[in-house]
C-alpha cells in the first residue's frame, strides 16, 4: 500500500493501514486540514467548496467521507458528481466557492484515488499552501462546527454543458470548419468520466461520427489509465479499422490528451501542445510557457511565430504562474496537458480538443501530414524506484558534479543539455521515483543517451547510500 502526501495533494493506494494507504483515516485527516486552511482563509462568513470526482470504483466511498467532513467543519458543498477536473476547475470562480477537491488519482491506475485541491482561482494551490495542509494533517488539530452550524450539501448538474459552451464561444475554436471537415473520430475513454464528456463534447462541435471505445464511466479500466502508446494498442486498432480520420485519448480526469492518426500512428503527446500553441500563437499576442522536460519542438514553434518558449519547474502550478509572470496566451506540459489562459488556468483536454480540430480542420491537412509539417524529436520516458535510505540530493548533486562544464539547469531537479538533446532527471512528486526523460533527434539517440543517464545515476546513487 502507499500513501503519498505532497504539496499537489494526496494520492494513495485504497486500503490497508492508516498512513500507509489512502484509507477512509486518511481521506478524512487531510480533507479537515484543506478544509481548516480554507476557512481560516475565508474568516467568519460562511465558505463554499466544489467537488467533484471521475468515475474510480473508490469514488463514491471517498466522496461521502470528504462530503461528510466538509459538512462537519461548517462549510456548504457544492457536489458536481462526475465531472473532469478542467470543469471543476471553472466551476470553482462561477459559483464563487473559496476551494474546490477533485477526487482523482489522475493516469494511475484503479486501485489509486487522490484528494487535488484547488484554492479560490480554481487553480492548484501553492506549495506554501500545500506545505500548510500538510502541517495541519500532522498536528491533527481541527475546530468542527456545532450541530446549529453544520454545513450543507447541494448536488449541482449542468457545468459540464457549461464547459462544453465556453469552448463553443472561444473565437480559436470554429465549429463551422470543423462540421465542414466531416470528422469520425474515435474516443478511448478509459471508462472514465471523460465517456459522456468527450462524445458530448465532439457532437457539439460538429463532428460526423463518433466512435467510442472504453466510454462506460464505471471506473473499470480495461487498460492502464495512463495515455501512453503502450496503452493505446485498441484505439490505433479501432481509427484504421473505421477509417477514422483521427483517435482521441484521455486520462480518467480528462486534462492530458493523446492524439492517433489516421494510420494509427500516435500524434504524440509531447505534440498535442505544439500544435495547439502553434494554432493560438497565430492570432495571439505574447509567448509560451511549458515545463522543463517537455520537448524542444515548442521552441521551434515559437521561433516560428516571432515568439519564446519559457521553461518552468514540472508542475501545472509552476507552469501556471510562468504563464501569469510572461502573460502567455497558452501553456502547458509534455503530457499532452494544453492551459488555454483566455478559458481558465487549467490543463484541459477538452480545450485542446477544440483547438486541435480547428486546426485540423482549416489546414486542409490529414493528422499524419500535420504532424509531419512538425521538426521530430523523440522523448525516452524512464523511471528509477527509489529505495529506503537514498539520499536524492546528494544524487543530484553528484550528476550536477559529473556534469559542471555542461550547459545544465537546477531551477527543477538537473536538466542538461547536449547540443540538440537533453537529459532532464527529478524526483516525481506523485510516486517514489526518479524519472529520467531525454530527447534528441532520434529515438535510438535518445533512448542511448537515456540509458547512459540512467547507469551513471545507478552508480552515483550506489554511492550516495554506500
Amino acid at each position: 500500500m502507499t500513501l503519498i502526501r505532497s504539496i499537489s495533494g494526496i494520492r494513495g493506494t485504497i486500503g490497508g493501514a492508516p498512513g500507509e494507504g489512502l484509507t477512509p483515516l486518511d481521506t478524512v485527516r487531510y480533507t479537515a486540514a484543506f478544509g481548516t486552511l480554507i476557512k481560516a482563509r475565508s474568516g467568519a462568513g460562511a465558505s463554499r467548496i466544489v467537488l467533484g470526482r471521475d468515475a474510480r470504483i473508490s469514488g463514491p466511498m471517498v466522496r461521502d467521507l470528504v462530503v461528510g467532513t466538509l459538512v462537519g467543519l461548517g462549510f456548504e458543498v457544492i457536489d458536481l458528481g462526475m465531472a473532469t477536473t478542467p470543469t471543476v476547475e471553472m466551476a470553482v470562480t462561477g459559483e464563487k466557492a473559496q476551494g474546490g477537491i477533485i477526487l482523482t488519482a489522475s493516469h494511475n491506475p484503479a486501485q489509486w484515488n487522490a484528494l487535488k485541491l484547488l484554492n479560490e482561482r480554481g487553480e492548484f494551490i501553492s506549495a506554501e499552501d500545500g506545505a500548510e495542509v500538510l502541517r495541519l494533517a500532522e498536528s491533527d488539530r481541527y475546530d468542527f462546527a456545532p450541530v446549529e452550524h453544520l454545513g450543507s450539501v447541494r448536488t449541482l448538474t449542468g457545468w459540464t454543458r457549461k464547459h462544453i459552451d465556453a469552448i463553443l464561444d472561444l473565437d480559436l475554436v470554429d465549429v463551422e470548419a470543423i462540421k465542414k471537415a466531416k470528422f469520425r473520430i474515435v474516443v478511448d475513454a478509459v471508462n472514465s468520466v471523460g465517456g459522456h464528456v468527450v462524445p458530448a463534447l465532439l457532437t457539439a462541435l460538429g463532428v460526423l461520427e463518433v466512435v467510442e471505445i472504453h466510454c462506460t464511466p464505471d471506473g473499470h479500466f480495461p487498460h492502464n489509465p495512463e495515455p501512453l502508446p503502450e496503452n493505446l494498442k485498441d484505439l490505433c486498432n479501432t481509427v484504421v479499422k473505421h477509417k477514422a480520420h483521427l483517435g482521441i485519448a484521455i486520462d480518467p480526469d480528462v486534462d492530458r490528451l493523446a492524439l492517433v492518426c489516421e494510420d494509427g500512428s500516435l500524434f504524440g503527446e509531447e505534440y498535442t501542445l505544439v500544435a495547439c500553441a502553434d494554432h493560438v500563437l497565430a492570432s495571439r499576442p505574447g509567448d509560451t510557457v511549458s515545463n522543463l522536460s517537455s520537448t524542444r519542438a515548442l521552441n521551434d514553434i515559437a521561433d516560428k511565430h516571432g515568439r519564446k518558449r519559457h521553461a518552468s519547474a514540472v508542475g501545472e502550478v509552476n507552469v501556471v504562474h510562468l504563464m501569469k509572470e510572461v502573460g502567455a496566451p497558452i501553456g502547458g506540459e509534455g503530457n499532452g496537458g494544453v492551459i488555454l489562459s483566455e478559458l481558465h488556468y487549467g490543463r484541459d483536454a477538452l480545450a485542446g480538443i477544440g483547438l486541435f480540430l480547428t486546426l485540423l480542420a482549416k489546414s486542409g491537412k490529414t493528422c499524419l501530414e500535420l504532424r509531419r509539417s512538425y521538426p521530430d524529436y523523440f522523448i525516452s520516458k524512464n523511471k528509477i524506484e527509489l529505495k529506503p535510505g537514498m539520499d536524492i540530493g546528494a544524487i543530484v548533486d553528484g550528476m550536477q558534479e559529473k556534469y559542471a562544464t555542461q550547459p545544465h539547469s537546477m531551477v527543477d531537479g538537473l536538466r542538461i543539455e547536449f547540443g540538440n538533446m537533453w537529459v532532464h532527471l527529478r524526483r516525481s512528486n506523485t510516486e517514489p521515483i526518479i524519472r529520467v526523460y531525454a530527447e534528441a533527434p532520434s529515438m535510438q539517440q535518445a533512448d542511448d543517451l537515456a540509458h547512459r543517464i540512467l547507469s551513471e545515476l545507478a552508480h552515483v546513487a550506489g554511492m550516495a547510500t554506500a
